[in-house]
């Protein structure tokens, strides 16, 4: 290794001018100017959640390091982080590095400066000291100063040093550093070097993209300036959050943009985001290698692999996507893909404008590509973008149903308007598969119109497979019965391919499941599941594994469904093939529903905000259920006017993907209702509930919606109540209960238990009402069952003050208490044995002062049983007297 000698460090050249200097003066005099933290800009984003990251991180010795592309925030985060955790100016030490730090005695240098080493230390210095041994010296100098102050040293652009000598030297500092430092280190790549031992001894943080990105919450915060003056409406933030993905800076580019410009741009078109994007997050690229990265944006998803077949029609240079993600880009590796990369969604379509030649070539290329891999979707959504009629036709004839399973169904859909209309005259296999694409995007009539278009002949040829069609499209317009018959009529063809077959006793599960025949549902799932082994595609595995957990979900069985879920998941993510995309989604948005059910919202949420932008963009059906998902969420946390929004949104949404409004109408009128029923407006919930009459009528039962049928007529149940028509209500809750039969789903059952307790409550019947919500409180604690809670928690809230006490101390008890208000400390104590209806009435006699004899003459029953019941109160409530016993019920809200 090179010795160190003190002096010769990058600009000592202009010491030869000031010859009364000691060498190596002026130098650092010159580089402690480069010790200067950010500056904060007056109205930042307050993040707690990473303040307190930061602060945990900066312990004795500690290292943390932030890692992320190009505007993430690092420098702003751990800037604000360090003066909320109270460390003053002086003790952080702010070194901003460059790309010309690479010389191990320049980086010393700033080091000593940034370090503030004493003087004393400078004499050893002098000499042939190699580098190890000058940073070992400055860091024991540093020991020896006594100080109780922490310090923080931060090395802000840590991605300029690629010298291999001043690395080791930066793993040194790190491994060294005094006990009373703490150090950051900022980067957009990777560390260069192993961090094992320091995580070992619990030294070590990361944080990374993922968590400096804006939350959809924290993206309304920064622009609720902006939407209270109506610059911005909340779908347009929306969809800001969608195509940013929370990437800090745009967004901040962009807020400033809305508020000093007249002018009103598409988010990618804004002066200064497209100045940051070209500027800062691709200046350093050549001009090939964005070409590169251009192809990306136009395949959306892409592997070395891929880009490597299409390198000769790249023009001008080349970069992997694995080169670009290593080099800090805002690219992101697709977990559960294998080695599967997307850029951010704001660049990516940055990048598209404008198309570069050879669009068609590149496109032919990636469907070939595919297609020898036998992945048919990819290959007829790559063959239709590259317009050629004849590869679209080749690959509908080889791959057939096995074009459906995991499709992204969003391009196929958009191509269909650009489709030749002798283009499916020729192909009828072609008109079989767009037949299934528009049944899986809920556009049933344009399904129907194509198979009903089709000759005798050819009609004749694939009835096995238009059935199985038909049996797709009844399923999901909610005829059960119908559905159920045409599925075991496709089936018993014998002509159905085993993606067809598989598809076909997924139907057929669903349809057993919402008719409450469970064990016949699990026997179909089995046979689907044995299907999707055989075929060896994961994909279908994952639909298989989604159909066995909606039966799960059925049978209110919520723990085994999540670990189904979860297990799938993680399967997937092992796969290093693609998995089916709406497999996957399908898992992730039945995990949501279950973590919603058990009330763990912020968990909900995360997978959300990835789940239903992906439905989103390969337009799934599920966004509908996570649009629901929200609007309940939202609902329950008594935000009214954003579940408002999300119904506005999705109704939107469905009206603009034509789906049919058989589907989703009346999902979204039970929406509506159940706000307005919060905000007690009677009449907008009477008149939803009469728009509602023909489908529940028709006795439909949606298969993303099962317990909708259900859920609609407790809706009525609860107008009832809240009208005050008590006997309607009792009325409608029977009539539901006779219509349903043992068919009720588990959780519509919990509603109307809870909804019958409601109703002896008000009859006066308190006991009666407090053993009900008990018995489904101590069932529902099973599977922590909490939305039917949170669902009727106006109508159940004076019950369970009153009965909250009674309630066995469980973690479940712990979440209804959050939900109701009911602190723990606050609550009542719970009684060892409960209290029956007629020693309650009992207590209200004695209560009103009323003696042994008078309550016997008033009930007409014995001296003697009076004096039972007495005493049985006092042992329960666990008091002596008459007026203890009364003292003690009203602490426990019995009275």
């Amino acid at each position: 290794m090179k010795s160190y000698r003190d002096g010769y460090a990058a600009n000592d050249e202009f010491q030869s001018a000031n010859s009364g200097l000691q060498r190596g003066e002026l130098v650092k005099d010159l580089l402690r100017q480069r010790l200067q933290a950010p500056v904060l800009p007056e109205h930042s984003l307050e993040r707690p959640h990473l303040d307190a990251l930061v602060k945990d991180a900066l312990a004795p010795q500690g290292v943390l390091f932030v890692e992320a592309p190009c505007g993430y925030g690092k420098s702003h985060t751990v800037a604000t982080a360090v003066k909320a955790a109270g460390i003053p100016e002086d003790y952080v030490r702010w070194l901003p590095l460059n790309c010309q730090d690479n010389a191990p005695t320049r980086f010393l240098n700033l080091l000593s400066v940034a370090l503030d080493v004493p003087e004393s230390c400078d004499v050893s210095l002098q000499g042939g000291t190699t580098f190890h041994d000058v940073l070992a010296i400055m860091l024991l100098a540093l020991k020896r100063v006594p100080t109780e102050q922490r310090s923080v040293l931060v090395l802000d652009g840590l991605h300029q040093i690629t010298n291999p000598a001043v690395i080791v030297l930066l793993q040194q500092l790190v491994a060294d550093i005094p006990a009373h430092f703490s150090v950051i280190m900022l980067s957009r790549q990777a560390l260069p070097y192993e961090t094992h031992a320091l995580e070992l001894e619990n030294r070590f943080t990361r944080i990374g993209p993922e968590k400096l990105e804006f939350s959809r919450g924290e993206t309304f915060e920064l622009f609720r300036d902006v939407l209270s003056t109506h610059q911005l409406t909340s779908v347009a933030i929306d969809h800001l959050y969608d195509l940013t993905e929370g990437w800090p800076t745009p967004l901040a580019l962009y807020r400033r943009d809305i508020l000093h410009s007249a002018d009103r741009h598409a988010v990618s078109e804004a002066p200064g985001v497209e100045r940051f994007l070209k500027e800062s997050v691709l200046g350093g690229l050549a001009h090939g290698q964005t070409r590169s990265l251009k192809a990306m944006s136009e395949l959306g998803l892409c592997s070395d692999e891929l880009l490597l077949a299409l390198k000769p029609l790249i023009p001008d240079g080349f970069i992997l996507p694995s080169e670009a993600y290593e080099r800090g880009l805002p690219i992101k590796v697709m977990p559960g893909w294998g080695r599967w990369y997307r850029l951010n969604p704001l660049l990516m379509e940055w990048l598209k404008a404008p198309v570069m030649a050879g669009y068609s070539d590149r496109m032919l290329a990636a469907s070939r590509w595919f297609g020898s891999r036998d992945q048919f979707p990819e290959a007829l959504k790559y063959s239709l973008l590259a317009g050629d009629s004849e590869e679209v036709i080749r690959i509908a004839s080889e791959g057939s149903e096995a074009l459906l399973l995991g499709q992204d169904t969003a391009s196929l859909l958009r191509l269909r308007k650009s489709l030749p209309a002798q283009l499916l005259e020729r192909s009828p296999r072609l008109r079989i598969v767009y037949s299934w694409v528009h049944a899986i995007g809920g556009q049933f009539r344009q399904a129907k119109t194509l198979l009903d278009g089709m000759d005798e002949q050819c009609y004749q040829e694939y009835e096995t497979r238009i059935c199985a069609i038909k049996a797709f499209i009844l399923r999901g317009e909610g005829q059960v019965a119908p559905a159920l018959e045409m599925a075991d009529l496709a089936l018993s063809g014998g002509e159905l391919s085993p993606q067809g077959q598989l598809v076909t006793q997924m139907v057929r599960a669903s349809a057993l499941c919402a008719s409450g025949r469970f064990s016949d549902a699990r026997e179909a799932n089995r046979a689907a599941s044995r299907l999707a082994r055989e075929a060896g595609d994961s994909g279908s595995e994952a639909l298989a594994v989604y159909a066995h957990a909606r039966i799960e979900l059925g049978k209110g069985s919520l723990k085994h469904a999540e670990q189904l879920l979860r297990t799938a998941l993680d399967t997937v993510i092992q796969e290093q093939a693609r998995p089916a995309r709406i497999g996957e989604t399908r898992l992730q948005l039945n995990l949501v529903l279950v973590l919603w059910h058990q009330g763990r919202d912020a968990e909900a949420d995360r997978l959300l905000v990835s789940c239903g932008r992906h439905a989103e963009q390969t337009r799934d059906l599920g966004l509908l259920l996570a649009m629901a998902i929200r609007v309940l969420m939202c609902r329950s946390q008594g935000r009214l006017e954003e579940a408002f929004t999300w119904v506005g949104r999705a109704e939107r949404t469905m009206h603009t993907w034509q789906v049919d409004e058989s589907l989703y109408v009346p999902v979204l009128e039970a929406l509506k209702a159940s706000c307005w029923l919060a905000q007690n407006q009677l009449e907008s919930v009477t008149q939803a509930l009469k728009k509602l009459q023909p489908y529940r009528e028709a006795g439909c039962v949606p298969e993303l919606f099962p317990m909708m049928p259900g859920l609609l007529d407790c809706l009525q149940v609860r107008l009832d109540l809240a009208r005050g028509e008590t006997l309607n209500a009792r009325e409608s809750l029977s009539s539901t209960r006779k219509r349903h039969g043992e068919a009720i789903p588990w959780g519509v059952d919990l509603h109307m238990r809870l909804l019958e307790a409601i109703l002896v409550n008000q009859d006066k019947s308190f006991a009666a009402a407090q053993n009900i919500l008990l018995a489904v409180v101590s069932e529902a604690a099973k599977e922590h069952f909490i939305s039917p809670f949170a669902e009727l928690k106006l109508e159940l809230s004076e019950l369970m003050v009153k009965s909250y006490g009674q309630l066995p101390k469980t973690p479940f008890r712990d979440a209804l208490g959050r939900l109701f208000g009911l602190a723990a400390g606050e609550s009542p104590a719970t009684l060892a044995e409960p209290i029956s209806e007629r020693e309650l009435v009992v207590l209200e006699l004695i209560a009103k002062g009323l003696s042994n004899q008078e309550i016997a003459d008033t009930l007409h029953i014995s001296l003697h049983t009076v004096k039972t019941h007495a005493r049985r109160l006092n042992a329960k409530l666990e008091v002596r007297s008459r007026t203890q016993a009364t003292v003690r019920a009203r602490e426990l809200g019995l009275l």
